[in-house]
């Protein structure tokens, strides 16, 4: 849930230690922290909640996504700091899961009666054997988000159907950025060869470890390669805006008009909509992204076992992920949940967003979620996948102009991070 699209959020409560409130200190009331790394939509609902559950009263601690990781890092190595109820990324979960001593097993307060809820890919994310270490928060089947203007503008379709026929495959992708950047000199087709490649490699079963062993296999494994070479050559031939997601440089290029497409998550269009202002409103638009599915982001609420309230901490968590709540932040930021009473409910699949010109998201993501097959995480995925977005960011910048030689350098750097 806003991932790692949410690294550059405004901070607007800071990671350290605090001491846990006795029922003297918030008035008679027992006080809970949820700690989140951008913004969940929670405020709303913890308003909510603290109507429903008048004994309580919930903080939400919110900081960006690598200084909120870092932080639970160190504050489970302390063994103090950490909030009751603390929410991870899908990266991270396989190193959790391996730490599951520091977390509280949420199977002990019914959680498995709850397995239901979730699709079966992501309850698995959440658990280790009969150990429940996080119940699911939204999830990223992916879409993809164009600009109907700069299409027509190129002489490509605009109907996004038929931008769906065009773009069956990444390869179909390529070749129509060739088309729209010899016809449309100064705007690029797509935002960043990074953005491209994590779409790609979210289609993959396994990415930079085997699912037999966990171990490295990036410098042998075809969908990593491929990848790599679609957007290491698109980047080569200056047919991205060399734009990472969710910088200022993003942001500007966004407005600006500066590229055509980008591969979107749910999660990704409010912050479309952010960046473009009202000036872009209806030049978007939204379709099936090429490979028709795929995965990008989705998080995990747990409970540290350091929390002094475990059981009040898993009934918040439960709350918040339950289909009522999941439903309504669909409904009011976008947020797609994992759970397919909610993406399926007819109310959410009839939801269509103006701003993309009535682009009945609703339906597209639905059909993306139900096309969607997980992708594994190894232990060290999260220390690895940033080798491989650098060595594209090298491609694109023209520090690096070989796709061939980014690439080696990029297996080396990786394995040596390993060592």
């Amino acid at each position: 849930m806003r991932t790692i699209a949410r690294r550059t959020a405004i901070v607007v409560a800071a990671l350290i230690p605090l001491a846990a409130c006795s029922p003297a200190d918030t008035g008679g009331k027992t006080k809970l922290t949820i700690a989140t790394f951008g913004e969940f939509g929670y405020a709303p609902l913890i308003a909510e909640y603290e109507k429903l559950h008048p004994d309580i009263t919930v903080q939400n601690r919110v900081t960006d996504f690598d200084t909120h990781h870092k932080g639970l890092a160190t504050q489970l190595a302390t063994g103090h700091g950490a909030a009751d109820v603390v929410a991870i990324e899908e990266q991270y979960m396989p190193q959790y899961r391996k730490a599951k001593d520091k977390f509280t097993d949420l199977a002990g307060y019914g959680a498995r009666d709850l397995e239901h809820q979730w699709v079966p890919w992501k309850w698995a994310q959440g658990t280790d054997g009969a150990f429940v270490l996080g119940l699911g928060t939204d999830m990223g089947s992916l879409a993809l988000c164009y600009r109907r203007d700069l299409f027509q503008a190129a002489g490509l379709p605009t109907d996004r159907d038929e931008v769906a026929k065009l773009l069956p495959d990444w390869d179909a992708y390529a070749a129509t950025a060739e088309r729209f950047t010899a016809r449309t000199p100064g705007v690029k087709f797509a935002d960043s060869a990074g953005t491209v490649y994590t779409a790609m490699l979210n289609q993959s079963p396994e990415n930079y470890f085997s699912q037999r062993d966990d171990s490295f296999i990036a410098d042998r494994n075809p969908s990593v390669r491929g990848a790599f070479f679609l957007a290491g050559g698109i980047a080569a031939k200056g047919q991205t805006a060399a734009a990472t997601t969710f910088t200022q440089a993003w942001n500007v290029a966004i407005k600006q008009g500066s590229f055509a497409t980008v591969a979107c998550p749910a999660w990704m269009l409010s912050q479309i909509k952010e960046a473009g202002g009202d000036g872009n409103r209806g030049k978007w638009d939204v379709t099936a992204v090429p490979g028709r599915s795929g995965n990008q982001g989705g998080s995990f609420l747990t409970v540290p076992k350091q929390s002094q309230h475990p059981k009040e901490a898993y009934e918040l968590a439960r709350w918040l992920t339950a289909p009522e709540q999941q439903k309504k932040l669909f409904l009011s930021d976008g947020i797609l949940p994992s759970e397919p009473a909610v993406y399926e409910d007819p109310q959410v699949i009839a939801h269509t967003d103006p701003y993309f010109g009535n682009a009945p998201i609703g339906r597209i993501f639905a059909v993306s979620a139900d096309q969607l097959r997980p992708n594994y995480r190894g232990l060290r995925d999260a220390d690895v996948r940033p080798e491989f977005g650098r060595a594209l960011g090298r491609i694109e910048d023209g520090t690096e102009k070989n796709v061939d030689q980014a690439w080696a350098q990029a297996v080396q750097q990786a394995q040596a991070v390993l060592k």
